[in-house]
């Protein structure tokens, strides 16, 4: 399929204003910014930080439609990538056919059509893996998975940009909640408790583990509940779940057919000056060592893949144990976005210990990806 052919459908105009905007610089904006500028959600305030995402969004979502057309290996003409790429395209031609936003109302309105755009991008995860999936079909299956570095660097920045944009927008729709929780700017809170969002986070891994085998290991937590930082619930929740949901995997299907009881999962939650850190450590039998480099890409997982032209519409509801292979990868990304990181220790025959550093978002004035 030819360049020409893959942008079929879209006018000669808008894929021209896409090459134009996709040149442009993208604006970075602090943590600390949002917060301070988040805390007086005032008529102006929004209009200003409404003006800046019309501005700023058409040039991250050019960038990304730019890129899924030019992907190696033939990724671009998967269907799967395609639809992902008409998401894209729709998105910008929205934003870019929206008119100058002058007043409260222009404002109101182009927050309710930003949230459309992120409620349309919500399966781009799930679709895009299934994309992947559909080039594994067509791959020699003796292929290195080093081969596919050029892959591997497109879907990092491809999902660091998407947390970006989510976030940019996320924050953005939230300042208008007239009933904030208390300590919270957007969706940043200034005083959360990572004890806290850990237990919340390991419940709902529990109830799926429950849903799927009939039981689930204990998971004990330690730490100060009453320690807090300011940090995004979302992100770290979505980051614990993660690692709690591969460990209780792991130990369920390792002492499946035991006499024995299941050990618990075990969190520890470390204050430290630099980071706060988060280790999750199961006994549930370890990785083997030719298998750790592999746990970062998003062409592997150790898990059944679920992922089918049928059920992908579906994934936005439905959770399973293992998904398709991008819990630890995307897990990363949320922890690097702030400057954070995610490691993970095994030890092959007893179990795994997975760190999560979250850095200390408070006075950080690095611009945000």
């Amino acid at each position: 399929m030819t360049a020409k052919k893959a942008w079929d459908g879209f006018s000669k105009g808008l894929i021209e204003e896409v090459q134009k905007w996709g040149s442009m610089k993208q604006t970075g904006v602090s943590l600390r910014y949002m917060m301070e500028f988040g805390s007086r959600p005032t008529t102006r305030n929004l209009l200003i930080s409404s003006q800046f995402l019309h501005k700023e969004l058409p040039i991250r979502i050019a960038r990304r439609a730019i890129e899924l057309e030019s992907l190696p290996y033939g990724l671009s003409h998967k269907p799967a990538v395609l639809k992902v790429r008409d998401w894209y395209l729709d998105s910008f031609r929205d934003l870019r056919s929206f008119h100058d936003i002058k007043d409260k109302s222009d404002e109101l309105e182009f927050t309710q059509m930003i949230k459309m755009i992120k409620v349309r991008h919500n399966n781009v995860v799930p679709m895009m893996a299934l994309g992947v999936q559909q080039l594994k079909k067509d791959l020699d299956p003796k292929i290195d998975y080093k081969e596919l570095d050029e892959i591997q660097q497109f879907l990092d920045r491809f999902y660091m940009s998407r947390i970006g944009i989510r976030m940019l927008i996320g924050q953005h729709v939230a300042l208008h909640d007239p009933n904030p929780l208390p300590d919270c700017v957007g969706y940043i809170h200034t005083k959360m408790s990572p004890v806290e969002v850990a237990r919340n986070a390991s419940e709902d891994a529990r109830s799926i583990c429950l849903r799927e085998y009939g039981s689930a290991p204990d998971v004990n937590i330690y730490g100060d509940p009453n320690f807090t930082f300011p940090y995004v619930p979302t992100h770290l929740h979505l980051m614990v779940f993660e690692l709690v949901k591969n460990s209780l995997r792991a130990v369920q299907e390792k002492f499946v057919d035991s006499d024995k009881v299941a050990p618990p999962i075990r969190i520890i939650v470390a204050d430290g000056l630099e980071d706060v850190t988060i280790k999750v450590s199961d006994e549930g039998g370890g990785i083997p060592r030719s298998g750790l480099p592999k746990i970062f890409t998003y062409l592997y997982s150790t898990a059944k893949n679920p992922l089918d032209e049928h059920s992908v519409n579906d994934l936005g509801t439905v959770t399973t144990m293992a998904g398709y292979g991008y819990g630890l990868p995307i897990s990363r990304l949320y922890a690097r976005y702030f400057g954070g990181d995610l490691q993970i220790i095994s030890m092959e025959g007893y179990g795994t210990d997975a760190y999560l550093h979250l850095s200390r978002l408070g006075d950080s004035q690095e611009p945000l990806p």
